[in-house]
């Protein structure tokens, strides 16, 4: 009995110290530990909760995705499909090119932004050079569209189609659009209409020497966007859906996407758009100077080690940068307290205004800061804005150019008319360059556009056609028929 007793008594100790060293070293424990995949709250419910971090992620993610619905339904609606049609003529004369020559027809497609719900819609020029005819495709309508204008110098180029209350897209800025925000490509890649892709803006003011023009203006949005073939002319938009660039080009060895697209910047778009709608040109300002990017080896010779801004190489005389006090060795800093870091920046910085306009230069001469103010001048070098008086000839394939009085003064001329644009057809038979000023042909004066296509519509024998060249060269081209 004794035994049993005994018995009794040391299984309670030992069932006792047991659970006291368990609650010591277990269950404590397990309270207050916390594991590292999981954060928990309190909460009233006793419920368990996510911590905020973990709500702030979920919910942020859930935005984006919103954003993303909601920007391409914003957007997508704005943005046309463009088809062009051109002509492929085959022949050696003159005579072929009127009677009997062979002919085929080339159907490319882009696409294009509805910029203002009356019907004018913006797109590349790369889109529609050359094409005889022009169509635009909006909610499976076709609509027959005139070319308004264009501006080589930005690849931009605006259409007309007759049309009302249209989606016009609605207008961001590209100057406030930051790199690593998110941005939406909306266009009609390899004809697959209203295709959406999604990045994020990789880097701004980017020279990719694209264009060939006289004055081009280089400073590309980059994104990481998916920009195929048939996106060009196409929207950019921000996650809002507003409009930041037009999609342009892409870099790539194969012909199509390989990681990085580019868009001009639509604060330079609107610019462009509005001038050609309304003077049928683009006011393009210039700042009388030529300027460089400054790179290591300039800013030795100019003993700076500052980086920054453009070096002004070339000054001419009695010009706006020469009336402002600029010279040879400046160093351009800001405008209007923009910063300049590059020759493209500096581009677009200028092209956001119009001959006539002040700016405030800031710029750096021997070390020390300098500021001055610069009223912007046209290509002819005056304050005034240009419209040009443009005719195209359907049997000529070409467009002309009659020539203003300040032009013709500037250029030492009593008359011409400037060749602006040459499709395949007779005119790009002869291999005449474009830009060419037509001031004779067979010693008769042409004194306007219309003078000109009846002239070269009675070509016979020979035929000497008198003129300059873009570079202000005088001289001749001579032919026999």
């Amino acid at each position: 009995m004794k035994n049993l007793f005994l018995s009794i008594v040391l299984s309670l100790l030992a069932g006792f110290t047991g659970a006291f060293f368990y609650h010591q070293f277990y269950y404590y424990n397990d309270q207050t530990q916390t594991p590292e995949y999981l954060v928990a709250s309190n909460s009233k419910s006793g419920k368990f909760e996510p911590s905020d971090s973990r709500k702030t992620l979920s919910t942020s993610k859930l935005a984006i995705e919103k954003d993303f619905v909601a920007a391409s339904a914003e957007s997508t609606p704005s943005v046309v499909y463009i088809k062009t049609v051109s002509q492929t003529r085959y022949g050696n004369s003159w005579f072929e090119w009127f009677f009997g020559e062979r002919a085929g027809q080339t159907i490319s497609s882009g696409s294009g932004v509805i910029y203002t719900s009356n019907g004018f819609i913006i797109t590349n020029n790369h889109v529609v050079d050359g094409a005889d005819n022009l169509e635009v495709i909006h909610n499976k309508r076709s609509y027959p569209a005139q070319l308004i204008g264009t501006d080589p110098s930005t690849d931009l180029a605006i259409l007309k189609i007759e049309a009302k209350n249209l989606p016009n897209i609605t207008i961001g800025s590209s100057r406030d659009l930051r790199v690593g925000e998110w941005v939406i490509a909306v266009g009609n890649p390899f004809n697959l209409t209203s295709t959406v892709t999604a990045g994020i803006v990789s880097a701004k003011g980017r020279e990719i020497n694209i264009l060939k023009s006289d004055f081009p203006i280089e400073s590309f949005i980059q994104t990481d966007a998916a920009i195929n073939p048939g996106n060009s002319g196409g929207a950019l938009v921000n996650i809002d859906g507003e409009l930041v660039g037009i999609n342009t080009a892409i870099l790539s060895k194969t012909g199509s996407y390989a990681g990085y697209g580019f868009a001009v910047p639509v604060d330079i778009v609107r610019k462009v758009a509005d001038d050609m709608i309304e003077y049928g040109e683009v006011q393009k300002a210039f700042i009388g100077a030529d300027v460089v990017d400054m790179e290591p080896e300039i800013a030795e010779q100019l003993d700076v080690k500052d980086l920054s801004g453009v070096v002004v190489t070339y000054v001419p005389n009695k010009g706006a940068a020469d009336k402002a006090g600029l010279q040879k060795g400046d160093i351009i800093l800001e405008i209007n307290g923009d910063p300049i870091s590059s020759r493209a920046t500096f581009e677009e910085q200028i092209g956001y205004y119009s001959p006539g306009e002040k700016v405030s230069i800031t710029y750096k001469r021997n070390g020390k800061i300098k500021n001055t103010n610069l009223m912007l001048t046209n290509r002819l070098n005056t304050t005034s804005l240009i419209k040009r008086d443009l005719f195209y000839s359907a049997d000529l394939k070409a467009e002309f150019e009659t020539l203003s009085d300040e032009e013709l003064e500037y250029m030492d001329l009593d008359h011409g008319v400037r060749i602006t644009k040459i499709n395949p057809g007779p005119i790009g038979n002869l291999n005449i360059e474009e830009g060419f000023i037509v001031t004779n042909i067979n010693k008769k004066p042409i004194e306007n556009a219309r003078d000109l296509e009846r002239m070269l519509m009675r070509l016979d024998g020979r035929v000497i056609i008198e003129g300059m060249n873009k570079k202000g060269v005088k001289g001749y081209y001579s032919y026999y028929f």
